[in-house]
Order: C-alpha cells, then structure tokens, then sequence
C-alpha cells in the first residue's frame, strides 16, 4: 500500500508498505484524508526528533475495516476522526479526565508497519499518511458520516489542539480579550476557539497582510502584522495570548503583552533544547505561563462536541481545507505548508 515515509534523511512516497492486522483493543482504519500539519515536517527537518524510517501524518479520518478482540464502540463501516492519544485509560492521570497527561501516550513509538522485512515506525502513535493504519481503540472516534472526510480529518490535530487550548487550558472567558501570534492552522484554531468562548477582542497577529481576511472569518476582531500594535488596541495588555509560531522571542513577546492576572499560552514548537527569558518581576501581578499538550484534550468527549459544533455551523472547518492533494502529491503540498501558501494542506487517498 501507498504511504509517506521519512528515512532519516528524506520523505517520499512509496507503495510497498504493509500493516498489520489490529491486536486485541486496536482498530484498522483506511484513511480517506488526512492533514498535513506542521509537526510533521518538523520530522523531516529535525525539529522533532523522531527515529527512523518512519510513516508520517497524524492528522486523519477514515473508515474502519476492522477491529481487534475486545472493540465494541466502533465497527467495521463506522467513520472516525483519529486522534494523536493512544493513553491505557487505567492510570491515574486517565481516571482524573488528563489522558494528555498519560506516560503511556507519551514518547512510546510502535512499529506496525513492515516494508519488505524492515519494520518501520508509526509517527505520533497515528502516521495517517498510509491507505491503512492501525491505532489504539480509543484513539478512533466515531463521526457522523455527512462530515466530509477532508474537513474531518483536521480534528484529530489542529482542532483538538487549537480550540482545546482555549476551552480546556485557557479557559477563556464570555468578554475576555485575546491575542494570538501566528496564525498558521493552529492560531486559526484558537481564532475561532476564543469566537466560541465568547472573548470580546481577538486579535491576531502575523507577518503575512494576506492573512487577515481568513483571520477574521474565524473570529479576529482586529489584524496586525507586529505585535508592536497590540498596546494601542488593548492599552493594559490582553487577558490571554496565545504563541503559536514556536520562537523563543515571541514567547517573551506573548508574556510582556500580557494584562494583571493574564496567561501566556505556548502552542508552537521551538527546537527541543530551545530556551526563553522573560523579567521574573513581569509575573508579579499574578500572571502565567502555560505549556499546552494537545489542546488538554479528551478527544472523545471533545471531538464529538467538535463535530456538533460545525454541524451547527459555529466552528469552521471547510474552510481551514485550502487544497487537497493526491497522497502522490506529496512533496508539492509539503512546500506549499512550508511556504505558507496553505492553511492546511490535506492528502487524499
């Protein structure tokens, strides 16, 4: 079968991929789209550490073929949104609602994939880049089928992340003012998150001036191409700012733009030895910062929230699909991420 696999030094497209069948408590999931998210070029460039070879993607949805003994919240038929999250539901940071917060789903990468006789990793416990993948149960949530598989698959990463940092880290607040630097897909997230909060003033900041009609279709209420700005819309600085980018400088910017009892929020991913400063006497006035696993997310309470919510028409995710590729196609959609010329970029199979 075909898939995305990175060897250490390159990715490629390659058809002689093989999965195996699901082991009891695991479902196989044929992949119908699937996100391409910034993470994993991270991958191929060495921003993530990663070991190698390895089958990229954690951003999908699908159709489950099959299940493994034990199985019994989804069937063969069923459409899934798949998460990042293979957590074991019995430790004590699953029984008190934080699977993010699992060490089982934390830095245990599997190898169900075969090329020839070389077993080859699954990246984020997911790799959606393949016709066939197999997760852990509750990493595949069932969806309703009349969301389209390209607007769904960008639930299990961008969504989750972004719109959980606001509803389940933040916590933001019905008129509360909100300031988010970068908006790739997931500040578009967190946009449209902090929409759905209720936040009175968002304001999104990035370099790029094309962005600013997207940004406030999903909930900006103000653009600047600088955070320099951002004083002259909230003089006493912003309830909560989100960085969304992953460099250390506008890290330091997020906390220094910050108001009395305000959060910074770090989404981006900076190199791993990557370190931030900030004035220590900055944070006096009971202000935080706050690393953010994966939107602090329940992916199967919260993607079928999700779900609701777009299908009631108040979180958009039509519209964060800017172009779909055939999975051969790969490389192309790869340098259109990395160019910004595309909010998401989505692989088809």
């Amino acid at each position: 079968m075909r898939g995305v696999v990175f060897d250490g030094k390159r990715a490629e497209v390659v058809d002689d991929l093989v999965v195996r069948d699901p082991a009891p408590g695991e479902v196989l999931v044929a992949v119908s789209a699937a996100g391409l998210c910034h993470s994993d070029l991270s991958v191929v460039d060495g921003t993530i550490p990663f070991p190698a070879p390895v089958v990229l993607g954690h951003e999908g949805a699908g159709v489950v073929e099959a299940v493994g003994a034990g199985v019994t919240h989804v069937v063969p038929g069923d459409h899934v949104a798949l998460s990042t999250l293979a957590n074991c539901g019995t430790c004590a940071e699953c029984d008190r609602g934080r699977p993010t917060m699992c060490r089982w789903a934390i830095g245990r990468p599997g190898q169900p994939f075969t090329r020839g006789e070389r077993p080859v990793y699954q990246f984020a416990s997911n790799s959606a880049f393949a016709e066939r993948t197999v997760v852990k149960a509750v990493q595949a949530v069932r969806i309703p089928k009349d969301v389209p598989p390209a607007s769904a698959a960008l639930i299990g990463c961008g969504v989750l992340t972004g719109v959980g940092a606001v509803l389940n880290r933040a916590r933001v607040d019905h008129g509360e003012s909100v300031v988010v630097i970068g908006t790739g897909g997931i500040g578009l997230n967190v946009l449209q998150g902090a929409r759905i909060a209720g936040a009175s003033r968002i304001v999104a900041v990035d370099a790029n001036p094309a962005k600013e009609a997207v940004t406030r279709r999903f909930g900006a209420t103000h653009f600047l191409t600088s955070a320099e700005g951002v004083r002259e819309v909230l003089p006493t600085g912003a309830d909560h700012v989100f960085e969304c980018v992953g460099r250390v400088e506008l890290i330091r910017q997020a906390i220094d733009l910050l108001d009395r009892h305000g959060q910074a929020v770090l989404l981006g991913v900076p190199p791993a030895a990557a370190e931030a400063s900030f004035r220590v006497s900055s944070l006096y006035l009971d202000k935080s910062v706050l690393g953010c696993r994966y939107g602090s997310s329940r992916p199967q309470r919260d993607i079928a929230l999700y779900t609701d919510l777009y299908r009631e028409g108040r979180l958009l995710l039509d519209e964060l699909v800017t172009r779909t590729y055939p999975v051969e196609d790969f490389g192309k959609a790869a340098a259109d991420a990395e160019a910004g010329r595309v909010a998401r970029a989505v692989l088809t199979f």
